[in-house]
């Protein structure tokens, strides 16, 4: 079984959803934590879902700031992390492990 520390995603955001990161097959994922910048002068709002369900709705992110959020959630093989924001100034940094 081999455990592998990695960068899940690390994009800009779309103001659609769109998917960040799959699972791969025959692997489970662990989300260790999640960086979210918003570059811009004014204020933006993101989402995030973990396999369909909101982890983060609609939430605030003030201007030239950044959000850290640490956690532990377990996805399974070909489950997906979306996301999207009301600017593409916000920008995504999803850390984690594989375990395959």
């Amino acid at each position: 079984m081999a455990v592998t520390s990695k960068v899940l995603a690390r994009i800009a955001a779309a103001t659609s959803s769109t998917t960040l990161y799959t699972v791969p097959a025959s692997t489970t994922a662990v989300v260790t934590n999640i960086a979210v910048t918003n570059s811009a002068a004014t204020a933006a709002t993101f989402t995030i879902t973990l396999d369909g369900v909101d982890l983060f709705k609609d939430a605030a992110i003030a201007a030239n700031t950044t959000a850290l959020i640490d956690l532990k959630q377990v996805l399974a093989a070909t489950k997906i992390i979306a996301g999207l924001a009301s600017a593409v100034t916000v920008k995504f940094q999803i850390s984690g492990v594989e375990i395959a």
